[in-house]
């Protein structure tokens, strides 16, 4: 049984936060067991998701691409186009339709061809920084600089710089200050993106020791006095205009008191990296395992999470072989299943469906007709997809279901998801072994094929067991109605 404490704190899965934060963590590869460095995390946004993968693209040396906010955005701004590059790289992504006003699809997470993976969390900014920021801002959003760095980027390096360069060249649509963490094998780089539109940012440089949790992102002290410091780039207005400001004027400049909300990390990012502190000094140091928790527990993970993601960055033979763990939904009700740059399908019941997508509930599937006083063009859902089961729903519908009982349910679950990932650890090691067989032999369409066979077959089962539970679990609260547990609901600051 679990304790008071855990079974009280997942009550909080029900509180409507004012403002979402997202989650991530970055573990560097001197803490890995496999020798590799991780990033992990989750969006927390309210609408649908699906997990898509985007094959490498060519476009015309005169094709543009939209970008940027529209007036209905919680912080107003207009579209603007600006030029789309040449090709753009295979990526896979997890796509959702709804944050803060932002036009979908809107993405914050996601790997690349080159073995480049983002991922985009909240980080507030200072008051006056919100209040500046022009009613009819342009530029590209926190989505589409995540989009364009997945599209764009050979090297995490690389990724700051196509930020920092659309941030320059043409501004930025804020929805009150961002942060990216980009991350390949070799290194990783956290990057935040003040509001304002100033072209204010900074990124610091995660080391191979890093433990870092987000959620905000946060940057601590720059050591501005140190001109070309490997581990610190910034934009060359950072300094100036805090000056100009009145914000600082010399010492110690602190990135998070001057530019961000002043209350430096979170309790609860410090208590995640401790406890993964904790975990690298086992003599098996950081495992998958322990990534999953660090999305799983649930003191972070519930109904705001929008799913699970976790990248192994590594460096296999073929860049067919990259991969990233997917869940469906917050994973404390979703199994994770692999998924692979190579692979060339992905289950229907894993694409957009009409559950919480927006504009849906304004339409018929049938038409993509306006609707009056709606967008003018609604999100569209395939006939075909909405005819199988969606996997996000059955996560959902098992997270409640372990809502009416936590201190039995949650135990049973976590239980079943454990055991099924550390066998499929272990599969997943072996198909890429024999991937790597065909990829050296030159058989790259039955690579393909055995990939796609894999994933497929994985997610599926993934979300059999998730049913499974699901039918087990509502037998048990239909016998005990009117018995089931219950929860008082508890904000954050209450728990830390």
């Amino acid at each position: 049984m679990l304790s008071y404490t855990a079974s009280v704190i997942l009550s909080v899965f029900l509180r409507n936060f004012e403002g979402s934060l997202s989650y991530c963590v970055y573990i560097g590869k001197n803490h890995s067991a496999d020798g590799h460095a991780w990033l992990a995390g989750y969006g927390d946004e309210p609408s649908s998701h699906w997990l898509e993968i985007f094959p490498e693209q060519s476009h015309p040396e005169d094709a543009l691409v939209e970008v940027g906010v529209t007036p209905s955005a919680d912080l107003p701004g207009v579209r603007s186009s600006i030029p789309q590059v040449v090709k753009s790289f295979r990526k896979i992504r997890v796509s959702y339709s709804h944050y803060k006003g932002v036009p979908a699809p809107v993405t914050n997470g996601g790997l690349n061809e080159h073995g480049v993976a983002v991922r985009s969390v909240w980080s507030p900014s200072r008051k006056e920084l919100i209040e500046m920021t022009s009613k009819v801002q342009s530029g590209p959003s926190y989505s589409d600089l995540a989009g364009f760095v997945l599209e764009r980027a050979t090297t995490a390096r690389e990724g700051v710089e196509v930020i920092a360069k659309m941030i320059k060249k043409y501004g930025e649509s804020t929805y009150g200050g961002n942060t990216h963490v980009i991350a390949d094998a070799t290194e990783a780089w956290i990057m935040i993106e003040p509001a304002g539109g100033k072209g204010l940012w900074a990124a610091e440089r995660l080391s191979d020791d890093a433990i870092r949790a987000c959620r905000p992102g946060y940057i601590g002290s720059i050591p501005i006095a140190c001109e070309n410091h490997p581990d610190f780039i910034y934009s060359q207005n950072l300094v100036s205009f805090a000056k100009e400001m009145g914000w600082y004027v010399d010492g110690n400049f602190d990135f998070n008191a001057i530019y961000g909300d002043g209350a430096g990390v979170w309790a609860g990012a410090r208590w995640v990296e401790n406890e993964l502190e904790t975990r690298a000094m086992k003599p098996s140091r950081i495992e998958f395992r322990d990534m999953v928790w660090a999305l799983r527990t649930e003191r972070l993970t519930g109904d705001t999470a929008g799913y699970g993601q976790i990248v192994p960055l590594v460096n296999p033979v073929s860049n067919q072989l990259r991969m990233l763990w997917h869940a469906p939904s917050g994973a404390v009700s979703a199994p994770f299943s692999p998924v692979f740059m190579g692979q060339t399908e992905i289950p229907l019941e894993f694409g957009k469906h009409r559950y919480l997508t927006v504009g849906e509930a304004a339409r018929f599937l049938d038409t993509d007709k306006p609707v009056c006083g709606g967008p003018e063009t609604l999100s569209k859902v395939s006939l075909r997809t909405e005819s199988f089961t969606a996997a996000v729903v059955e996560c959902k519908r098992l997270l409640y279901l372990i809502l009416q009982n936590t201190d039995s349910f949650l135990e049973q679950a976590n239980l079943a998801f454990t055991q099924r990932e550390r066998s499929l650890v272990l599969r997943t090691k072996k198909i890429l072994k024999t991937a790597e067989v065909l990829t050296d032999s030159g058989h790259r369409r039955q690579c393909e094929h055995l990939l796609d066979y894999f994933s497929t077959t994985e997610l599926l089962e993934g979300l059999a067991l998730v049913k499974a539970l699901n039918a087990l679990f509502e037998i048990q609260v239909r016998a005990t109605e009117g018995l089931g547990h219950t929860s008082t609901p508890l904000a954050f600051d209450q728990i830390w």
